[in-house]
């Protein structure tokens, strides 16, 4: 058997915060958590509905700030219905001061996308038009 990508797990400063952002701006459930008692706090897993088995997003207690070069492309990407749908996100992130990247396009197969950080400054990217997704087929 091949291995599967089944989940990513990330260190936050705070993982209540982080949950809430993820919950908020992704979309995203809470489909397990845990306390953490060497850390403090809980450990908690987050999950798309419908995708609850598939692939998980761990949000640990006790990480460092992640001090954000300028050139660092490094994100997270979550895949949006529609250009209007981008848009709509960069303006909820510009409102609450998280817009890191205006809606954009480029050349596939990146597509139209913003960015927005997340509370310990890790980049989150929501696009349409590349091919991954909603917006996947417009690509072909």
């Amino acid at each position: 058997m091949r291995p599967r990508f089944t989940h990513i797990a990330l260190h936050v400063r705070d993982v209540e915060a982080s949950a809430q952002f993820y919950r908020a701006f992704c979309g995203l459930v809470e489909i397990h958590s845990r306390p953490d008692p060497a850390k403090g706090g809980r450990v908690v897993w987050l999950a798309e509905p419908g995708r609850e088995h598939d692939f998980a997003f761990v949000l640990i207690p006790a990480g460092p700030e992640h001090i954000r070069d300028p050139h660092d492309y490094g994100h997270l990407g979550f895949a949006l219905a529609s250009r209007e749908a981008v848009d709509t996100v960069a303006a909820q992130a510009a409102a609450c001061g998280r817009l890191l990247w205006p809606p954009r396009q480029f050349d596939p197969p990146v597509g139209y996308y913003c960015g927005i950080m997340d509370p310990d400054g890790q980049a989150v990217e929501f696009s349409y038009g590349q091919p991954l997704g909603p917006g996947a087929e417009d690509q072909d």
